[in-house]
């Protein structure tokens, strides 16, 4: 992680926290008043307003499913990163792929806005209908 811009390096920690399920580390990656946005329509769908609502957004879904993510790449600069996953989720006997974008807003360190956007927004929709 040395070489990598410091908004990467925060980004990858959230990742690696969302993977071990670890909320107290997510919690100081957002700033208080972070917004989290979902794409779809689906019973997920909608926008997160407050670091508080959006780990309790990570947790119920985490809890109805379990969700694994494969980093392809981060890219960054001084105010955004964009990281590209690879993501598989299952819920009971349902399987979901996809590749997903995340555009992180990052001011102080801190992540203030994030956009969820997937390839397939219907085939998400499905997986959580």
């Amino acid at each position: 992680m040395g070489d990598m811009h410091p908004n990467a390096q925060q980004v990858l920690r959230g990742f690696q926290a969302f993977a071990e399920g670890d909320m107290v580390a997510m919690k100081e990656l957002f700033d208080d008043d972070s917004i989290w946005h979902f794409p779809g329509r689906n019973k997920w769908s909608g926008d997160y307003q407050g670091v508080d609502s959006i780990l309790r957004f990570f947790g119920e879904v985490t809890a109805e499913a379990t969700i694994e993510q494969d980093l392809h790449a981060i890219l960054a600069d001084d105010e955004h990163v964009v990281a590209l996953v690879h993501s598989k989720a299952t819920r009971g006997d349902i399987a979901l792929e996809s590749q997903q974008v995340f555009i992180f807003h990052i001011s102080d360190g801190k992540v203030g806005e994030v956009w969820a956007m997937a390839g397939d927004d219907y085939a998400i929709d499905e997986f959580w209908a």
